[in-house]
C-alpha cells in the first residue's frame, strides 16, 4: 500500500475516535443535573408509596447514603471513611484508581442500588435507574470507565448490605407483638379510626450507628399518671384538649405542614382508605436538599449531608423508640375521650404508638443540629418539601427554628402532652450533638467548601 494511503488511514482512524469528557467535566454534568438529589427524592417517593413505618423508613435512608459516602469519599482525602466510626462497619477492603472511575457517579449508582434491596417496589426504582443511565449516556462518556464504574459501585454496595445484615432488624421482625392491657388506663391502647397496633416495639434492639446505645439519652419519665381534677397529668390532658379547641389559623397550617404521619387513615361511611405521605425522616432528608442546593455545595459536601443527617435520623429513632415502649404512656385522645369529651378528634390523626417522647420534637431536633454543625446557626431557608404533595411553602430563619416549629406542631395536633414534646427536644439534642462531636469533631472537614463566600 502506498505510503500516502497508509497516512490516509492513520489520520481517519484518529479523526474516528471519540472524545470523551473529562472528569472534571462529569463532575459538572452530575452538578447540573443534581442526580443524587434527585436519586434521593425518587427515594422518598417510592417510600410513600410503599408505606414505609417511620423508624423504619430511616434505615430505608441511612444505609444507601452511607454507601454513597463510602464510594465517593476515596477521591476527597479532607473526608474521613466512616469504616470503624459507625457500629459494626469495617473498612472496605477493595482498592479502587480514583482516575480510572467516576468515583462521583459511583456515588448515585450506589446509593439507588443499595436502595433498592430496602424497599418494595425495585421496578419503580429500575425505572429511576434506567432514566440515570440515559442521562449519562448523552454526555460522552467513557464505556469502559463506566462499566469499572458500576463494578465499583456494586462492590460498595455488596460491602454495606453485608453490614447491614448485622443490625438486628431481621431479627426484630419475630420478636412479640406489642401486647394491650386494657386494666391499666395509663398504658397506650390502640386509637381511631383503625385501632391499629403499636408498630415496632422492638426498635431499641437495633445497632445503633453511633450513640452507645438505645437508652444513653434516656429522657426525663413523663409525669406520673393520675386523672384526679386539678392532678399534673389531668392539667396535661387538659392543655391538649383546650389547645385543640382554639387552634388559630397559623396554629392549624403548622400542625398539619408537620403532619409526616404515612398511616393516616380514611374513612367513608363502611370503607377504610390510606392516605400516603412523607415520614418526618422524609421530610428532614428533603430539607437537606434545600439546604445543599442554596449553598451550591459540591456533590462530595451534599452527600456527606444526606449521610450524617440519615445517621442522625436512624439514632434518633431508635433513642425515641426506645423511651417510647419504656414508659408505653397512653395518648393524649384516648384521655379525653374517656375523662373529659367523648366527642372530642384531635386535629391530627393519632399515630399507633406510645405518647412519651414525641418522635418529631426528637428526630427534628436532632437533625437541625447536625445541619446547623454544617451550614450555620443563621441559614435562612424556604422549606418547599411537600409543595408537590399540597402543602405550602414555609419560610425559617435556621434549622433549629424549623425543628422548634414541629417540635410544637404536635402539640397543635392535638396528640402529644407538652413534656413529650419539651422533653423529646432534649433527647435530640443530646443525640445530634453526640453524633456531631463523634463524627464532625472540627465542625466536618471541608465544612468551609459548602458555604458559599457570601454566606460563610
Amino acid at each position: 500500500m502506498p505510503r500516502i494511503a497508509i497516512l490516509f488511514l492513520v489520520l481517519l482512524s484518529v479523526s474516528c475516535q471519540k472524545e470523551y469528557s473529562s472528569q472534571a467535566e462529569i463532575r459538572e454534568k452530575l452538578q447540573e443535573s443534581e442526580l443524587f438529589l434527585r436519586s434521593v427524592e425518587n427515594l422518598t417517593h417510592i417510600q410513600i408509596h410503599d408505606i414505609f413505618a417511620p423508624p423504619v423508613a430511616s434505615r430505608v435512608y441511612v444505609y444507601p447514603s452511607i454507601a454513597a459516602y463510602e464510594a465517593i469519599q476515596v477521591a476527597y482525602p479532607e473526608y474521613e471513611s466512616f469504616a470503624n466510626r459507625l457500629h459494626g462497619l469495617s473498612p472496605f477492603s477493595a482498592s479502587v484508581d480514583t482516575q480510572k472511575v467516576y468515583v462521583e457517579l459511583a456515588a448515585v449508582y450506589a446509593f439507588n442500588e443499595v436502595a433498592k434491596a430496602f424497599i418494595f417496589s425495585e421496578e419503580k426504582m429500575g425505572a429511576w435507574q434506567a432514566q440515570v443511565d440515559s442521562i449519562v449516556n448523552t454526555w460522552q462518556v467513557n464505556p469502559k470507565m463506566i462499566e469499572r464504574t458500576k463494578d465499583y459501585a456494586n462492590e460498595v454496595k455488596q460491602h454495606i448490605l453485608a453490614w447491614s445484615k448485622t443490625d438486628n432488624y431481621l431479627e426484630t421482625r419475630t420478636m412479640p407483638k406489642f401486647s394491650v392491657n386494657d386494666g391499666e388506663p395509663a398504658r397506650w391502647s390502640p386509637t381511631p379510626p383503625a385501632y391499629m397496633e403499636g408498630i415496632e416495639p422492638h426498635w431499641n434492639k437495633m445497632r445503633t450507628m453511633v450513640i452507645d446505645s438505645a437508652a444513653q439519652f434516656k429522657p426525663a419519665a413523663p409525669p406520673p399518671f393520675d386523672l384526679s381534677a386539678g392532678s399534673p397529668f389531668y392539667q396535661l390532658a387538659k392543655e391538649v384538649y383546650e389547645v385543640g379547641n382554639n387552634l388559630t389559623e397559623e396554629q392549624t397550617l403548622i400542625a398539619n405542614f408537620w403532619d409526616c404521619n404515612p398511616f393516616k387513615m380514611n374513612q367513608s361511611g363502611h370503607v377504610m382508605f390510606a392516605s400516603k405521605k412523607i415520614t418526618p425522616g422524609g421530610h428532614w432528608m428533603g430539607i437537606t436538599g434545600v439546604a445543599c442546593r442554596k449553598a451550591k455545595a459540591d456533590q462530595m459536601a451534599t452527600v456527606n449531608a444526606h449521610a450524617l443527617v440519615s445517621i442522625g435520623l436512624f439514632d434518633a429513632f431508635i433513642s425515641c423508640w426506645d423511651e417510647k415502649y419504656r414508659s408505653v404512656l397512653v395518648r393524649p385522645e384516648t384521655v379525653i375521650n374517656q375523662k373529659i369529651d367523648p366527642d372530642w378528634l384531635p386535629t391530627l390523626q393519632t399515630p399507633p404508638f406510645p405518647e412519651h417522647t414525641s418522635g418529631h420534637s426528637v428526630i427534628s431536633t436532632a437533625s437541625a443540629v447536625i445541619l446547623t454543625s454544617l451550614f450555620g446557626d443563621n441559614f435562612s431557608f424556604v422549606d418547599n418539601v411537600e409543595v408537590e404533595f399540597g402543602l405550602p411553602e414555609r419560610s425559617f430563619n435556621s434549622f433549629l427554628e424549623a425543628s422548634s416549629e414541629a417540635a410544637i406542631s404536635r402539640l397543635y395536633g392535638g396528640i402529644h402532652y407538652r413534656p413529650a414534646i419539651e422533653d423529646g427536644v432534649t433527647q435530640g439534642k443530646q443525640v445530634g450533638n453526640f453524633i456531631v462531636h463523634q463524627l464532625l469533631p472540627d465542625r466536618a472537614p471541608g465544612v468551609s467548601q459548602v458555604l458559599p463566600k457570601e454566606e460563610e
